[in-house]
């Protein structure tokens, strides 16, 4: 995820959130202003309840969380977060 995004001249950056449980993995910065949420799962594996509950959260504030069990997804997520 980091190469494609840095292709896009964006930035994936690890989130953490000390205090706050079930944040998704990932921040992408992409030019223009884009911001999207990544979860990043293993192959064929589903966020939790805690997880689910916060991409809700984070949804109704009006941003864009995905979640990522397929590398090759990438595109699709980022080109989402574009806009295109």
């Amino acid at each position: 995820m980091l190469t494609e995004t840095r292709k896009k001249s964006g930035l994936c950056l690890k989130f953490v959130s000390p205090g706050l449980n079930g944040v998704p993995d990932r921040l992408i910065l992409l030019p223009g202003g884009r911001m999207g949420f990544v979860e990043v799962k293993k192959p064929g594996k589903s966020p939790g309840a805690l997880q689910l509950q916060r991409h809700k959260q984070i949804r109704s504030l009006g941003f864009q969380v995905f979640v990522l069990d397929d590398p090759g997804d990438i595109g699709g997520i980022l080109n989402a977060i574009q806009g295109s």
